[in-house]
């Protein structure tokens, strides 16, 4: 059975799952071929993992001109497909567009959706039109999240699950912590952990006015911050102004690593569906303080502590209430241990989306 998957402009767990689900499938009996922009299979060499791999650029905001021509692609790429499986709304709803609608003969779209839309004023309604066709165009829509899930079915999605994305297991730490926390120049005080993308969406103003705050700890912690975006230089800014105790990293290929040297990990996204990196961090027992932010909540049960999005003081204290205890910290990092052990891994994912796609083939 021939499988084609699509994903759209990623740099993080997106990318992650569909390499994940590219491993697995073939020995699960499915060819599988990847389309999607040249910069994703450079990032996750989907061909170095088995796939085929055709370049269609899909872009990360409506673009009609590009979106024509990427619908334009998708058709010639879906030529001998069996079942399309596509990976965020704006891949779904394109894909969509390319096979048109729902019909005996057409061929099945499977769509699993990763985030929910933010956007706000026109912008909004032309997004939320695409959201609506994704919705609808599908034959099975996979939520990463409860509210995804409620989402996909306000819009008129006819068959919608919960299906949650497993992360990798982590690697173990290659450095010892001592010598990461001392490249980093935390020495003896805390470290703080957050790895973003440096977006809107992951309310890192919250973070900086907490770090405002620990800065007048006695011991003030260290925040480091993994990754790149497009707020990198306003936050920089930021940083330099109020002389802030955050250091910007860049994007990291050492994460085990930073998990390892780290004393705490701080989410304070405005949403989330199923954050990966939430998952490494409770895979090695590092307590976790998140917002409730999307499926934050359902994800980590009471293997973290979460607070509510945008509330800075919350974030303030749940920290430093870690940070002076060491007994309660360890407590929280063995449970957040415990609990990810209950999670579903990538083997689970990828037989869930081969029995999907056989059942979608033989409809």
């Amino acid at each position: 059975m021939r499988l084609t998957i699509v994903v759209g402009m990623t740099a993080g767990g997106v990318g992650m799952h569909v390499r994940s689900l590219v491993e697995r499938l073939g020995g699960l009996g499915i060819e599988v071929g990847v389309v999607g922009p040249a910069e994703t299979q450079e990032r996750f060499d989907f061909t170095g993992a088995g796939a085929r791999f055709a370049p269609v650029r899909i872009g990360s905001a409506p673009n009609p001109p590009a979106d024509l021509a990427a619908v334009r692609g998708l058709r010639r790429a879906f030529r001998g497909t069996d079942v399309v499986h596509a990976h965020g709304f704006r891949a779904a709803a394109l894909s969509g567009l390319a096979l048109g609608r729902r019909r005996p003969g057409r061929v099945p779209l499977l769509a699993t959706w990763h985030n929910a839309v933010l956007a706000t004023g026109p912008k909004r309604v032309l997004i939320g039109r695409l959201e609506r066709l994704a919705a609808r165009r599908a034959d099975v829509t996979l939520g990463v999240s409860s509210d995804l899930v409620a989402r996909a079915r306000e819009l008129g999605a006819p068959d919608v699950r919960l299906a949650p994305v497993a992360a990798p297991r982590v690697q173990p730490a290659k450095r010892d912590a001592a010598a990461v926390r001392a490249e980093l120049g935390a020495g003896e005080r805390p470290l703080l952990l957050a790895v973003n993308r440096l977006a809107e969406q992951k309310g890192l103003d919250v973070l900086l006015a907490a770090a405002k705050r620990w800065r007048e700890l006695t011991t003030s912690p260290l925040v480091v911050v993994a990754g790149d975006g497009p707020l990198e230089d306003e936050l920089n800014r930021a940083i330099t102004w109020d002389d802030l105790p955050v250091r910007l990293l860049g994007r990291r290929s050492d994460i085990p690593d930073l998990l390892g040297a780290a004393d705490v990990y701080v989410l304070t996204s405005v949403w989330e569906g199923r954050p990966l990196v939430i998952q490494e961090a409770m895979q090695v027992g590092l307590p976790v303080v998140a917002t409730a932010a999307g499926g934050v909540p359902e994800l980590v049960g009471d293997g973290a502590q979460v607070v509510p999005v945008g509330d800075v003081t919350a974030v303030v204290e749940a920290v430093t209430a870690l940070l002076d205890d060491p007994v309660r910290r360890s407590e929280l990092g063995e449970r957040g241990r415990r609990h990810a052990a209950t999670w579903p891994d990538e083997d689970d994912n990828a037989r869930l989306v081969a029995g999907l796609c056989r059942d979608l083939a033989g409809r």
